[in-house]
């Protein structure tokens, strides 16, 4: 055994075979230090060139926080947006509020929004509202984190552009919010504000057609006593109309079996009984021998009109004691953190583009170097080239 070997029981390699192998893959690496060295120094200037050819992206972050309601009231919601919501709740079911708000954010009719007031089209040069609203959430990053905080990422060229567009998102749902009915008393509020335009469009009907037939007719005179029984049946059945309307109100968000909704069915009943004794009570006289039938109809069109006045009033009320019940209710959006023009840039990370590419081309560079010397040994090699002309020959697509 040579000096400068160790031999190692169990093992057929020596220290002395290793130093060789090192300082063959050594004089090897040196053989061909231009090209580990040009190669990565090449890609290192040619990725330095290009990162500083990519513009600088920022991003805003806006966080809020969303109230706390029911399950019917985020059902009613969605109800009122149709598909607009579809896309982020409709499948998978509402959990929680949380849910909703995130649906509204990622909604078609925010992205329209935000579009338009940004022009959008313009800026990403698009032509297809499609493509803008993919454009649009490619950018976009809305989650809710476990505390329930809904965040609003914005990431895109220049500082102002992404922090005023988070903050759009915010804008956009709060003016939904405003628009659609999203808590009960909301809900009660449109409701009676829907009735209350119908009533409405009827009373001037009426009086329209009163006043249609007076100037065709001429004026009836009525006695004190049928104008209070007049007045009585109309007051009643404008009660059972709008009891009727409040019930139907209140079976959107509770049961048969609550104190409230039995207490208004049962005045409910009790007004019609009223009412049915008076009309079977009026049954008995028939005015006809004293009143002409042009006459009748007045009286019939002085009824209905007394009827959608008092209908119109006793809706009215209703719709203000939702006003005010809705005016008492806590400010919907929350906006905890807004979003602030952005110092530094998040995008591109160019020292790390050119690292990555730097390392890469050095292994690369490498690789290439023990190839070459494997090709210089195979050609030196007895039948080498011929061997090397066979490989090119396979490695051919013909």
């Amino acid at each position: 055994m040579k000096k400068d070997q160790i031999s190692v029981p169990g093992s057929s390699v020596s220290y002395g075979d290793a130093g060789t192998n090192l300082i063959d893959l050594m004089i090897i690496l040196a053989k061909r230090k231009k090209l580990i060295i040009g190669l990565p120094l090449a890609v290192a200037i040619i990725a330095v060139a290009i990162s500083l050819t990519l513009p600088n992206r920022y991003q805003a972050t806006v966080k809020v926080l969303p109230p706390q309601q029911s399950q019917s009231g985020a059902s009613a919601l969605l109800s009122q947006l149709g598909g607009a919501a579809s896309l982020a709740v409709g499948a998978a079911g509402i959990k929680n509020s949380t849910d909703l708000y995130i649906g509204i954010l990622k909604s078609r009719t925010v992205a329209d929004k935000l579009i338009t007031r940004f022009d959008l089209k313009k800026k990403y040069d698009t032509e297809s509202q499609d493509v803008t609203r993919e454009r649009l959430q490619a950018v976009t990053v809305i989650a809710a984190g476990k505390d329930g905080m809904i965040t609003v990422n914005v990431e895109d060229e220049g500082q102002k552009f992404v922090a005023e567009l988070a903050n759009g998102y915010i804008d956009e749902l709060q003016g939904l919010t405003r628009t659609l009915a999203i808590t009960e008393a909301s809900q009660r509020r449109v409701f009676f504000e829907r009735q209350l335009e119908t009533a409405k469009d009827n009373l001037a009907k009426v009086e329209m057609e009163l006043k249609g037939a007076m100037d065709s007719r001429g004026v009836i005179s009525v006695d004190s006593e049928s104008r209070a029984i007049l007045e009585t049946a109309a007051r009643l059945k404008a009660q059972v109309s709008a009891k009727e309307i409040q019930l139907g109100s209140m079976r959107a968000f509770v049961t048969a079996q609550n104190p409230e909704f039995r207490r208004a069915t049962e005045e409910l009943g009790s007004l019609r009984s009223e009412l049915a004794k008076l009309e079977g009570g009026r049954t008995g006289t028939s005015p006809s021998s004293e009143i002409n039938q042009a006459g009748l109809d007045n009286i019939q069109l002085m009824r209905d009109l007394k009827y959608y006045q008092m209908l119109y009033e006793l809706l009215a009320k209703q719709y203000e004691a939702a006003r005010l019940e809705e005016a008492k209710e806590p400010s919907l959006i929350q906006v905890l953190d807004p979003a602030l023009e952005p110092e530094r840039k998040s995008k591109p990370k160019r020292a790390l583009i050119v690292l990555v590419a730097t390392i890469m081309a050095g292994f690369a560079a490498v690789a290439w170097a023990f190839f070459l010397e494997s090709k210089q040994r195979a050609m030196a090699m007895p039948g080498g080239a011929a061997r090397w002309d066979e490989l090119k020959s396979y490695l051919r697509f013909k």
